[in-house]
């Protein structure tokens, strides 16, 4: 199975700082550094099964839409460096087109959820406000949450999302998906100490290994997958940038493995 990867360089939606536009080249760099071997701890060998297609840089938000259609073409899956979160709307759009149905499970320190965010309905605050309002998720499953205000909880309800939140990380139970899913990895829904390469410094998250096991108990075909939300301006040597890298490796397995 050959997982396709592209990179959408575009933070222009970001509400507090800028920075992740540069992400995808130096998570690449991590990825082929020559620190670990091609191949995931499920021992897939990624140089077998993944094809880079490069990355995109995008002026025009809706232009990350096209972008992913002509890269899936064939029904091909993708697995999508951002970039802030806003991208994956769009992505997540052109995944609906080209596989159908299918759940999101999402690991982030923020829900995304508002309706609009600085009077931008398309700001990285908002992505899975317009997923769910735009049918393109039968079910929203969000872990590491850590920030819910009202408005977010009234959204969550409106929305039917099952929210998990770090307060209640001790009573976490692995959500079961009837369907196939798509992934969504926010880097702030680890702990900073994990990943301080972020914009959004939330203490209180995942560890790296919990962020793995979450990945590989997931059981069921993967159609397409992104990693947001990585600041370079804001890392230590490079740090998140390999956690970043470790986890498109463990993506990249599950998506293989899973069919």
């Amino acid at each position: 199975m050959s997982i396709r990867l592209q990179g959408i360089c575009f933070d222009q939606k970001s509400s507090y700082q800028q920075g992740p536009a540069k992400a995808p080249a130096l998570i690449r760099e991590a990825l082929h550094c020559g620190s670990a071997n091609s191949f995931s701890e499920t021992g897939v060998d990624l140089d077998k099964h993944l094809t880079d297609l490069g990355d995109f840089t995008i002026t025009e938000y809706f232009d990350i839409e096209k972008i992913s259609l002509e890269n899936a073409d064939e029904k091909k899956r993708i697995l999508t460096l951002g970039g802030d979160h806003s991208i994956s709307f769009p992505v997540v759009k052109a995944a609906q087109a080209t596989h159908g149905d299918f759940d999101i499970l999402h690991i982030d320190a923020h829900a995304d959820l508002y309706h609009e965010f600085e009077g931008d309905p398309y700001s990285h605050a908002c992505p899975f406000a317009r997923i769910m309002e735009n049918g393109l998720a039968k079910r929203l499953v969000q872990v590491g949450i850590r920030t819910l205000n009202d408005h977010q909880r009234e959204q969550a309800q409106k929305y039917g999302v099952e929210v998990h939140e770090m307060k209640d990380w001790g009573h976490f139970k692995m959500p079961h998906f009837e369907r196939p899913i798509y992934l969504s990895v926010d880097l702030d829904g680890l702990d900073p100490a994990f990943a301080p390469g972020v914009s959004h410094h939330e203490p209180g998250g995942l560890t790296t290994r919990e962020v793995i096991s979450i990945i590989h108990r997931l059981k069921m075909p993967i159609i397409g997958a992104d990693i947001v939300e990585y600041n370079p301006d804001r890392d230590n040597k490079g740090q998140t940038a390999h956690v970043a890298a470790k986890l498109l490796k463990e993506i990249v397995g599950k998506m293989v493995l899973n069919g």
